[in-house]
């Protein structure tokens, strides 16, 4: 099989390691990727759905698999409805999920999922967002309805500050994505990451992560992409788990099916456990990142025998194996990261980290072969250990080994499961 991978991040590179192993896979190719060799890569936009085809005609690729959002929202997977190619994906409607907050929150509270309760503002109903904001207790905290790089959700403690945020967001704060604003009644608990692969009828659980988006130790400072996860979730037990699916999992997808919302592909469902109760904080229509960073590593089964599942919809067919060891990620970045920062930075020390797994999020090669950062988050080391704290261990050991001009890393990964 020739697979087309979309995308350049650390989740398209466990996900281009993890179909690298399997013997169904021909060629990989991925776009445009970055300085990790799992694949060839191609000059490609995953944006420019013309140029896509182009490629997939001239190489008879057999499968796309959508790595980031942007293409999912935009409807490739409609864009190839009437092609051979499969396309690992929902269509653009069911992609919506992602795409708008407000369609998300209605979509919850249509069948009944446990999510926080919300109201959406535009700038014509600024006056009773505030009233709603009024009816809140602190924290207080403001999603943009659409794409807005993973920087849109904003959480304030002043209920001055949250007005001033929510006008400031309603003006272009960050562009269209802003012109409506979900208020949402703040959730206190711990976070986690469930992930689903769904043929539109079967589905299968992947292993349960946990990431990491705060900038700074003890989970202070700006929000990032992440900077580190942990795979498996000492909370998510088999109770806990139960109630995900009885809940959560099994009632999306039958809204989903209710709704004709075409879903082949990734469910990422944002979690958050309060008082033992899963409730849903967003959905995702792909894998997160740096979830997949470990949840890759931890899935023994072949992906692309999985893929094959979801595209031809024989999932419920299909059996899904985890290996049991823990594996912990933690992200190397850019200095200044997640706001300016600077590029093309050598990295040294790769061949020296033994069996951590570098997965490579902002690099690329130079005309010498030698790898430089290319991102603000540059590159992802996983480890595998007996439990959590092993696997954590190991990985801040190899932080250590690789360096940069500029790296910064968060050394708590993984502490706050371990106490």
């Amino acid at each position: 099989m020739k697979i087309l991978l979309l995308g350049s991040g650390g989740r398209e590179c466990a996900i281009a390691w993890k179909i690298s192993q399997s013997p169904r896979l021909e060629h990989l190719y991925v776009a445009p990727g970055n300085a990790a060799q799992y694949g060839t890569n191609v000059a490609l936009n995953p944006m420019d759905f013309d140029a896509v085809k182009e490629f997939v005609d001239a190489n008879a690729i057999d499968m796309i698999v959508v790595g980031p959002e942007n293409p999912l929202v935009e409807g490739i997977y409609d864009y190839f409805a009437d092609h051979s190619v499969k396309v690992i994906g929902p269509s653009k409607k069911a992609a919506q999920l992602e795409g708008s907050k407000e369609f998300a929150k209605e979509f919850m509270f249509r069948h009944h999922i446990p999510t926080a309760r919300f109201m959406s503002v535009t700038a014509e109903t600024l006056e009773e967002g505030y009233h709603f904001l009024e009816s809140l207790n602190a924290p207080y905290v403001l999603k943009a309805d659409g794409l807005a790089a993973g920087k849109g959700v904003i959480i304030l403690d002043s209920l001055a500050d949250a007005k001033d945020t929510l006008s400031d967001m309603l003006e272009g704060m960050f562009g269209n994505a802003s012109a409506t604003v979900v208020i949402e009644e703040f959730l206190s608990g711990i976070e986690c990451s469930v992930f689903v692969m769904t043929d539109g009828e079967d589905y299968k659980l992947l292993p349960v992560a946990k990431d990491y988006k705060r900038v700074g130790e003890g989970d202070t400072g700006l929000n990032t992409g992440g900077m580190g996860s942990v795979s498996p979730v000492p909370f998510a037990d088999d109770k806990f788990m139960q109630k995900v699916v009885n809940h959560i999992v099994e009632p999306t997808l039958k809204g989903l099916k209710e709704e004709n919302l075409e879903y082949r592909g990734f469910i990422f469902l944002g979690l958050i456990n309060v008082d033992g109760d899963p409730m849903v904080i967003e959905y995702n229509c792909r894998m997160g990142d740096p979830e997949t960073e470990v949840v890759m590593p931890r899935l023994k089964s072949d992906l692309v025998d999985l893929l094959e599942g979801v595209a031809d919809q024989t999932l419920g067919l299909k059996k899904i194996e985890f290996d049991e060891r823990a594996a912990v990620a933690v992200m190397l970045t850019s200095a200044g990261y997640p706001g300016d920062y600077e590029k093309g930075k050598v990295i040294t020390g790769l061949d020296g980290i033994g069996d951590v797994l570098p997965f490579h999020a902002g690099t690329k090669l130079d005309a010498e072969g030698r790898v430089l950062t290319n991102g603000g988050r540059v590159i992802a080391l996983v480890a595998y250990g007996e439990d959590i704290a092993d696997a954590a261990a190991k990985a801040k050991a190899a932080t250590a080994l690789v360096d940069f001009e500029g790296k910064y890393l968060r050394n708590d990964i993984a502490n706050d499961l371990l106490r």
